[in-house]
């Protein structure tokens, strides 16, 4: 699989989650459709500049959060990015805590995931090619390194570590599942950030998360799930993370040393 060469500047992407939308602040230059060989990306990519950085928006859900975590086309999305030059993608999260201990509103760089998602398109290596990326640390340390040095600099707390477990969706969880996901060493639940992260490596682009609990998982705290709760928490943490994202944008380096950009080096074969 051949991608084509983008921009030798440095780009910035952005996954908006739920409530996430739009970047404050940012100068937008141009609206970019892209078809793939996977098809079409959920929405327009939204490029412009912010921090004196050059910054590609893209809302997963859509602009008016029309498609469910199992209905995007994952492949499309990061392949897009990789298409305008994207080198670092920055992936907002809608995540349910596990434990007491990951109340609603915190906020955490995740540093492992269990995959427990099906039928998701989860490589652009699916046909006569073979390659199998190593992903035994599936966030890219140096950009979580920049999250948690954003958080510092600008006074928010921000968890440094935790396991994202990632389910299909869109219903939420039963009680027995997400008391079993914590005895396997899970300590968020989500539905998205997986197989996004297994396609940015396979593409090369470095690839980290920042998580917003918005509620407890089922059975944790003894009240109904809704999604009024993770809409409101949401709310309130968005301005948060949009202070983390203006702080990245300003330490990110004008070049990458991580060994994300060589993933497949050695994954042939």
């Amino acid at each position: 699989m051949k991608f084509t060469k983008g921009s030798p500047m440095l780009k910035i992407g952005i996954i908006g989650g739920s409530g996430l939308y739009n970047i404050p602040g940012l100068t937008i230059r141009e609206y970019k459709k892209i078809t793939t060989p996977f098809g079409k990306a959920v929405e327009k990519y939204i490029i412009g500049e912010l921090s004196g950085r050059e910054i590609v928006f893209l809302p997963r859900h859509g602009l008016q959060h029309r498609i469910p975590p199992h209905k995007i086309n994952y492949r499309a999305n990061i392949w897009g990015f990789r298409e305008l030059g994207v080198k670092m993608i920055l992936s907002i999260n809608a995540v349910g805590g596990i434990s007491h201990a990951m109340k609603p509103g915190t906020i955490v760089v995740p540093d492992q995931i269990i995959d427990m998602t099906k039928g998701r398109d989860s490589t652009y290596y699916d046909g006569d090619e073979v390659v199998h990326i190593d992903f035994t640390e599936p966030f890219c340390h140096e950009l979580m390194a920049l999250i948690l040095k954003a958080g510092k600099k600008s006074g928010i707390t921000v968890k440094k570590s935790g396991t994202y477990i990632c389910v299909n969706g869109p219903r939420l969880e039963t009680r027995a599942e997400i008391k079993f996901f914590s005895t396997i060493g899970a300590d968020i639940v989500g539905m998205t950030l997986m197989p996004e992260a297994t396609l940015a490596r396979e593409a090369e682009i470095c690839f980290a998360s920042i998580a917003v609990i918005t509620n407890y998982a089922a059975g944790i705290a003894e009240k109904k799930l809704t999604v009024t709760e993770v809409k409101e928490v949401m709310g309130k943490s968005i301005e948060k993370v949009k202070i983390l994202l203006q702080e990245v944008f300003y330490l990110t380096p004008h070049e990458r040393k991580c060994a994300c950009k060589e993933a497949c080096k050695e994954a042939r074969m």
